[in-house]
């Protein structure tokens, strides 16, 4: 039987990782045998499991159990290894280790990590190399100093502060569903689905004010303040009393909009005060690459914060992040102001004296003006809006169909047919975080202004051609993920195909509708398409917020951002209210189908401004 190229794909992974194996064999055979056995415990919890494979196979090296977790077919991974590897105890040793790993779902996301983790090394050391090796020709531009005071200012503070928000995310459930709310009616999930939707309707509400004031007043303010509300909502969770809970999640929404407007503003103000804005790019990819990492480390320090203080222990371990970030704040970042720098957008360099004088106080109406009167601004806010939305929707429904495709999968593992099968949503998050690392990376290296030629000319890929094609690939990463978890679209086809009017025009789709439903026949092929189109979006969530902090850098104008970055927040988050109210209507299924329609929409935003921008770069 054939091995599936996802299948493959997973061996080529491994492939490294097998040659430093064997090499190492070679040495002392004794030494990696013992690095690269399964712990006892992992060999104790399932010796029942592998006493099922020797009684098929007299050879532990030629068992045939099928690993299916990135492909469908039934033969194994661990013979997939060892007949793509030289034969030697180390092409043994990995070949039972991946046998191990991959009947479990543990193990399997576990392996998934390494391998991502693997791919992102090997880009990162990849692009290394061939900039020391075009070094000696004095291809690369060496970086500016008050470039890397500027970049060390602003990631610490922000790195704290995202350091302290994603504390919170894993526990969210478990902090609210452990109160007693005394004469209140309505269960737990009722409670805690209130709590949820007052954190996005404060946002909503109070976004667009809260981003004049900070316009206004300074963008390091803003951020001492998030610091304070954030601290002030984060300590909420040790009270029973609900009043006091709503208000901490009031606090924490308010505290949402300032998170994600305050310290850009201030960076992209600094920049532009010091004529900076060139490096922009390359900032917002560190911050976000960086932002994975301390993402999978969040996750770790959570759940070893509540297992010491309880469902509240991650948020009270994040008001010493929240402090730490608003002192560097205090007394690293100098203040600046709606005007404080020239906008690079076209509109905000094209307006005269006495526009720069209205701008130092701005409004609301000074904002929505400046917006309906530049299409670009109203493109990259509706990508904003239709991609945070997607995402955000994908958030709240990740798990379910996760969980369902691994039960429906690792069932055949299981020695009690009767158990039921966990998912490791600690594992996955971290998968996905990983991705972001991933498409990060691959956005800093794609756009990078120090990619030049021998005659100095950029070969950077511009940030709008960029973001058409990464909007693209997420909303076909989204799709798949859509009609892996839909057990119709196959007969739908075959309905479509055979209606008479539309025989003539469909019948090519008959053979697509005979391929759709074959490959989702399986379990295994479920999975693998399930996992594969996550891990796709995923990465294009690591792509995007670099990619989105730079068009925003560029075209929205620094005397309104922070005001017109949260109004932009208000179509966003009505959409996400609006299916979360509508969950039990739609579905998995459905939400994730709205979530696909959001990223074709934006999709469509992100090639119009490219072609917008096409159009007046050949009009110069």
């Amino acid at each position: 039987m054939k091995t599936s190229p996802i299948n493959s794909l997973l061996l080529l992974a491994i492939w490294p990782t097998t040659v430093v194996v064997q090499a190492f064999a070679s040495s002392s055979s004794h030494k990696t045998t013992t690095l690269l056995s399964p712990p006892k415990s992992f060999l104790q919890k399932h010796h029942h499991h592998h006493q099922l494979h020797h009684q098929h196979n007299q050879l532990h090296t030629t068992t045939t159990t099928s690993l299916n977790l990135f492909g469908g077919t039934t033969k194994s991974v661990a013979t997939a290894v060892t007949n793509l590897i030289p034969r030697g105890g180390g092409a043994s040793i990995v070949a039972d280790r991946v046998s191990s790993l991959t009947s479990t779902p543990n193990g399997s996301f576990n392996l998934a990590l390494g391998v991502l983790a693997a791919c992102t090394a090997v880009l990162k050391l990849s692009n290394k190399a061939t900039s020391n090796n075009k070094s000696d020709e004095s291809t690369v531009v060496k970086k500016d100093p008050n470039v890397q005071s500027l970049q060390r200012r602003f990631l610490m503070v922000f790195w704290l502060l995202r350091m302290a928000d994603w504390l919170q995310g894993p526990y969210f459930y478990q902090v609210y569903a452990s109160k007693t709310f005394g004469s209140a009616t309505g269960n737990a999930m009722t409670w805690v689905s209130r709590l949820f939707l007052t954190g996005f309707a404060s946002t909503a509400l109070f976004g667009p004010l809260v981003g004049r004031l900070c316009d206004t007043y300074g963008r390091k303010a803003g951020t001492l303040v998030f610091s304070l509300l954030y601290s002030l909502g984060a300590m909420s969770t040790k009270s029973n009393v609900l009043g006091v809970l709503l208000a901490g999640r009031v606090m924490g929404g308010i505290g949402t909009s300032l998170l994600f407007s305050a310290p850009e503003a201030w960076l992209v103000g600094d920049a532009a005060r010091n004529g900076l804005e060139g490096s922009l790019g390359e900032t917002f990819g560190l911050a976000y690459a960086g932002d994975s990492i301390v993402a999978i480390l969040a996750g770790q320090m959570a759940g070893l914060a509540a297992g010491t203080r309880g469902p509240s222990g991650p948020f009270e371990l994040s008001v010493g992040f929240l402090i730490l970030g608003g002192l560097l704040a205090a007394l690293t970042w100098k203040e600046n102001v709606a005007g404080g720098g020239s906008s690079s957008s076209s509109s905000a360099s094209s307006g005269d004296d006495e526009e720069k004088e209205t701008s130092s106080k701005p409004t609301i109406r000074d904002a929505v003006k400046v917006m309906k009167e530049d299409p670009k601004i109203m493109l990259v806010g509706s990508i904003q809006s239709l991609f945070e939305a997607a995402m955000y929707i994908f958030v709240l429904n990740w798990p379910p169909a996760v969980s369902k495709a691994v039960s429906a999968y690792f069932a055949k593992f299981a020695t009690d047919s009767s158990a039921a099968i966990g998912t490791p949503y600690g594992t996955v998050f971290s998968c996905f975080m990983a991705c972001c690392l991933l498409g990060s990376t691959i956005f800093g290296q794609m756009t990078s202004s120090t990619k030049v030629d021998k005659d100095g000319k950029s070969k950077a890929v511009s940030t709008e051609n960029f973001a058409a094609g990464m909007l693209g690939l997420a909303t076909l990463a989204m799709g798949c993920a859509t009609l892996s978890i839909s057990t119709s679209t196959p007969s739908i086809l075959s309905a479509l195909t055979s209606l008479p009017v539309l025989s003539t025009i469909l019948s090519p789709l008959t053979a697509l509708a005979s391929t759709v439903s074959s490959l989702f026949s399986t379990p295994g092929a479920l999975i693998s398409i399930l996992i594969l189109s996550l891990f796709v979006f995923e990465s294009c969530v690591g792509m995007y917020f670099p990619t989105i902090g730079t068009l925003r850098s560029k075209y929205f104008p620094d005397s309104h951002r922070s005001v017109v970055m949260n109004l932009f927040g208000i179509p966003l988050n009505a959409m996400v209210v609006t299916v979360f109210l509508s969950i039990e209507k739609l579905g998995v299924q459905g939400a994730l189908g709205v979530s696909t329609t959001a990223l074709a929409l934006a999709t469509a935003c992100g090639l119009k401004l490219k072609g917008m921008i096409r159009k007046e770069n050949e009009e110069k």
